[in-house]
């Protein structure tokens, strides 16, 4: 018994240490976050991302596992997405973007409005929320620009999504009747979805589960039994998929279309890459 005791203690002191480690550090990005000075007229890197956010884009994370203050399993969950699910060919690969990281995990901005928000919240373009899958809170909507701040990513790549005939870096360019009717639907859609989700995971107690059903979804997609599990490829990616759907801008080929679906799929253009891992959206998105 002390033997099983030892075995046991062993492995579980540098376990401990590396999650107060964490969390110390988790705490201390929050405290450089809250009292930082912001400087009249002066951006900074995120603020200028949030310049260029809109409804609908996806937003990839290439994570450091180790800063990873939701747990031990959620780091593991993370470790082990990296492993199985990220392509790491580099530029001897097909996909030459993964040179700037490894991403295996995502979000997709949603409008930050409510129904009791007043008119000119609704009004406001920098008034986003970043929809993601956590382990720490579950399926949770944050500011966008908080999130950012409070990110300890290598790298944050942010995809836009562009409608059909949108021109989004044309500074000149007036969008179309048709163009803003499709922006109005997408947005409502994704408020829809975003509501939905954060509601159901608070429901079902999604956090805790969130960790288990990355590293399930990973070990099943690196076996080959990733179109029978019952668990997603990935459930960041699975998210993100799914809203996109829901909005009527991915493709709904199969039911388990957003569940085979990893978060470096999103790195491949659809229309110069074939196979299964690739994230497809409708014609002129």
């Amino acid at each position: 018994m002390a033997k099983v005791s030892a075995s046991l203690l062993v492995p579980a002191i540098p376990i401990g240490g590396w999650y107060y480690k964490a969390i110390g550090d988790r705490k201390a990005k929050q405290k450089e976050v809250r009292s930082r000075v912001r400087v009249p007229n002066v951006q900074s890197i995120d603020d200028l991302m949030i310049e260029k956010c809109q409804p609908g884009d996806v937003v990839l994370f290439d994570r450091r596992c180790h800063n990873c203050a939701a747990g031990p399993i959620a780091a593991f969950a993370c470790i082990v997405g990296k492993s199985f699910l990220c392509n790491e060919k580099g530029s001897g690969g097909n996909n030459k973007l993964v040179d700037i990281g490894t991403f295996e995990h995502a979000g997709i901005v949603v409008p930050g409005y409510n129904e009791n928000s007043t008119k000119a919240e609704k009004l406001d373009p920098s008034n986003l929320y970043l929809l993601e899958a956590t382990a720490s809170e579950g399926i949770v909507a944050r500011p966008l620009l908080t999130r950012l701040e409070m990110s300890q990513s290598r790298t944050v790549l942010l995809l836009p999504l562009t409608s059909p005939g949108e021109r989004r870096n044309d500074e000149n360019y007036d969008a179309s009747l048709k163009t803003q009717r499709l922006k109005r639907h997408l947005q409502k859609s994704l408020l829809k979805f975003r509501d939905t989700w954060v509601a159901e995971s608070q429901k079902q107690g999604y956090a805790s589960g969130h960790s288990t059903l990355g590293i399930i979804g990973a070990f099943g997609y690196v076996m080959g039994l990733h179109k029978v599990n019952s668990a997603p490829v990935s459930p960041s990616a699975w998210l993100v998929v799914s809203a996109l759907q829901e909005a009527g801008v991915g493709m709904f080929l199969s039911e388990r279309t957003a569940m085979e679906c990893k978060v470096d799929g999103f790195l491949r253009d659809h229309r110069f890459h074939d196979g299964e891992d690739v994230v497809r959206l409708r014609p002129g998105w």
